[in-house]
């Protein structure tokens, strides 16, 4: 079993067939076959935590609660990992357990009882992999308020009504109309997508990205 573990600290890429490597859902599936659970949550986390991550932060409004959510998730996908039977996809059931942690968070009689985290394994390897995500994401802020300081005030207001605000596209051309003179929904539609795609070249460019 430790063998098999060690491969996944090292970054070792298990199961290779004909030279290929395998989706990280058949290298879960290949550690718990080996009877490494241990190996199999870990790789399970990481390959999916920071998106549930994003996802609690979302759903939850809050910092705290969001990062108590994220740990209740770690701690049940690392204990409940050898109850996944494949039916549903790996990343589904993660985002099952994250949702069932989420309304168990907002249950009054489980914030009566308080928050119950023991410095596990689990909790340990969560508030990791939680504090990479806020990292990073604060990181991709900073670049994109580099890159939109480069653009036109009218571009910065596009994406900001569009992205930021969730305007629809004729409230946007509403906004952006001059006297005389309005801007048709649809061009302004590929007018964003144009945007983006140099917005992305730049960030490549510049190697913001991967």
């Amino acid at each position: 079993m430790g063998r098999v573990h060690a491969g996944i600290d090292r970054g070792v890429t298990v199961g290779y067939h004909s030279g290929m490597p395998q989706a990280p859902e058949d290298q879960v599936k290949a550690l718990l076959a080996a009877g490494d659970q241990r190996g199999a949550a870990t790789l399970a986390l990481r390959e999916h935590g920071p998106k549930v991550f994003g996802y609690l932060q979302v759903l939850l409004r809050d910092e705290a609660d969001a990062a108590d959510a994220f740990s209740v998730f770690a701690e049940n996908l690392w204990r409940g990992l050898d109850g996944w039977r494949g039916e549903a996809s790996l990343r589904t059931w993660a985002y099952k357990l994250a949702w069932n942690a989420a309304l168990n968070l907002r249950d009054e009689a489980w914030r009566r009882r308080g928050r119950r985290f023991r410095p596990s394994e689990a909790s340990k390897l969560a508030d990791e992999i939680r504090t990479r995500t806020v990292v990073k994401v604060e990181r991709q802020r900073a670049h994109l308020a580099t890159l939109r300081a480069e653009l036109s005030d009218e571009e910065q207001t596009l994406l900001v009504l569009r992205i930021d605000q969730s305007l629809p596209w004729e409230e946007i051309a509403e906004v952006l109309a001059t006297p005389g003179a309005r801007p048709d929904a649809a061009m302004l539609r590929k007018r964003f997508e144009r945007l983006k795609e140099r917005l992305a070249k730049l960030a490549r460019e510049r190697g913001l990205v991967e």
